[in-house]
């Protein structure tokens, strides 16, 4: 890689960074490059999903106060990201990528849909546990909240693009809180799935790393991901809604165009 494209690929990731912080889908910016650069497809995901582990763990540093009071729901969330990360890995080394290539925007516009929709289905959803019946639908939404993380955890491991959309969707209406507070709690289980892939290919895709790209990657988006932490803990949560719709239709447009070709 010449000095040209490590500048690209070094712009690439800080920007990716800054926009993983604030919505998640920061590979849809890193990925095309790689690609354009003549990065195969298959070693430009692997790397860039080791170089994006330290960009979002600073987003997750970044935005520690949103977490206060959420230690016991991360602790029982965190095993079923991590489960699903090791799956997706799994599903990344021995599966065609055009198998996730179909069920990825459909996924994604589920997750649009519940973003868009997060204040009316997370009012719906606490109204219904108003009922005589609250302790078994609490346990029934619980189990289908980590089912979901965990299927998350599985698109994550499998192909890193727009996990987070995924994750915020998720979170924003089966947890108490504001988008905000979603936000934060994607970062932690977005690094989870990350860390497990990224460690899955050093153990059994080692000589499909490119180290230069992960290097470039990492360090541009740890900056980018101080920046965006910074940028979207500041924003109103009706703003940060709408940034991550607008960003999650372009995520769905690269995805849709991919299909075409």
């Amino acid at each position: 890689m010449d000095f040209l494209s490590s500048v690209f690929v070094f712009i690439a990731g800080l920007w990716a960074g800054t926009i993983n912080a604030v919505v998640g889908s920061g590979t849809l910016v890193t990925f095309p490059v790689l690609i354009a650069l003549g990065v195969a497809p298959v070693v430009a995901s692997m790397s860039n999903a080791m170089g994006l582990v330290a960009g979002t763990g600073a987003a997750a540093w970044g935005y520690r106060k949103e977490l206060k009071g959420r230690g016991r729901q991360l602790l029982r969330l965190l095993p079923a990201s991590v489960l699903g990360g090791l799956t997706g890995a799994w599903l990344l080394l021995h599966l065609p990528e055009q198998v996730f290539a179909y069920v990825a925007p459909v996924l994604l516009v589920v997750a649009l849909l519940m973003v868009f929709f997060q204040p009316r289905l997370q009012s719906w959803v606490k109204t219904r546990n108003q009922s005589p019946r609250q302790a078994a639908q609490d346990r029934s939404r619980s189990i289908l909240l980590v089912v979901l993380i965990y299927l998350a955890g599985v698109y994550g491991g499998y192909f890193v693009a727009a996990q987070g959309i995924l994750l915020v969707g998720i979170l924003g209406v089966f947890l108490a809180g504001n988008i905000q507070n979603a936000n934060a709690m994607k970062n932690v289980l977005t690094l989870a799935v990350n860390l497990v892939a990224a460690t899955s290919y050093l153990i059994f895709a080692f000589d499909r790393i490119n180290w230069l790209v992960v290097l470039l990657i990492a360090v541009s988006s740890t900056v980018g991901g101080l920046v965006g932490s910074r940028v979207g803990r500041r924003l109103s949560p009706k703003l940060l809604r709408g940034i991550i719709f607008a960003l999650g239709l372009v995520a769905l447009g690269f995805m849709v165009a991919n299909l075409l070709k």
